[in-house]
């Protein structure tokens, strides 16, 4: 019995080519269509943004998915026809065994190259714009400390020079809240006296480690006025389930009146204070004076 080799095909039949083309073309087409931030599928499971950076680092995590897809679609397609075109017909048939194709193997030497060069250079793109834009100057700068088991924002030089802060002590007030204006840029520099925490709040789209003697930092312009959730995200010991704070995103007039009603109230001081003297404790007892004067350096 006589065995025959098939006729070896120089490249794809011109109407397999145009199928295949089209379709490539339909799939980005409708990845592209997804590009929104209205539905959480738009979002590809992402929490709706709620501040200006957020919108960037949204669009980096849906352009992420989409060449992923159209790669995997690209590469899919490949095996798939490789399965069907040069299928064994009958059982007198070897295949061709093909030694090298040179063009595709430039092709998938060369395109992995690109992808991530592109994909390193809009990360970093995203990086500066959430850590320190240089086109944005921050209009306010908030010391947010962390520490074993709550939380203290201290607003630097927020009326009549002093340092304006809310903490979590445990007691009177045991989950703190975080105030800002809507439209206006806030540095956050965080700070911690004991061990790593993680600052987050979802609709931020970002959280960041806070390690002690490292000084992390970055800046949020919200656009929409709200109340929202934020917690530790790094396990910081046996009460971290302790670690909650409230965010208000006010408007600028609502904002400079929280400064004031808090100096007012007597909570003030000339640098930033590190927390509440019940903030490591498990039951907390009322007390007038819960604040340790504490430098946070």
């Amino acid at each position: 019995m006589s065995l025959q080799l098939p006729e070896r095909s120089a490249s794809l039949p011109r109407r397999a080519r145009r199928i295949t083309l089209l379709g490539l073309l339909g799939v980005a087409l409708l990845a592209l269509s997804a590009c929104g931030s209205d539905t959480e599928l738009e979002r590809l499971a992402m929490p709706k943004p709620v501040t200006v950076e957020g919108e960037s680092t949204l669009e980096l995590w849906q352009g992420a998915w989409i060449a992923a897809l159209l790669t995997g679609v690209i590469v899919w397609g490949l095996i798939f026809y490789a399965i069907i075109k040069f299928r064994r017909r009958s059982d007198d048939e070897v295949p061709i065994q093909t030694r090298y194709n040179l063009p595709l193997e430039i092709f998938y030497t060369i395109f992995p190259i690109i992808m991530v060069i592109v994909f390193f250079s809009h990360t970093i793109r995203v990086q500066n714009i959430v850590l320190n834009d240089e086109d944005v100057v921050p209009d306010q700068t908030v010391y947010v400390v962390g520490q074993q088991w709550s939380w203290t924002f201290n607003y630097p030089e927020a009326v009549d020079g002093k340092n304006v802060y809310e903490s979590g002590d445990g007691a009177v007030n045991p989950i703190p809240t975080l105030v800002l204006p809507v439209g206006q840029t806030t540095r956050f520099e965080l700070r911690s006296p004991d061990v790593i925490h993680d600052f987050g709040v979802p609709g931020f789209l970002i959280k960041m480690d806070i390690i002690p003697g490292q000084e992390n930092y970055f800046q949020v312009t919200p656009k929409v006025e709200g109340t929202y959730a934020g917690k530790c995200y790094e396990l910081c010991g046996v009460y971290h389930s302790r670690m909650l704070f409230n965010v208000d995103i006010v408007s600028p007039e609502e904002y400079e009146q929280y400064l004031q009603d808090q100096y007012d109230a007597g909570f003030f001081t000339d640098t930033p204070v590190c927390g509440g003297q019940y903030a490591r404790t498990q039951v907390a007892q009322d007390d007038e004076d819960a604040v340790i004067e504490e430098a946070c350096q």
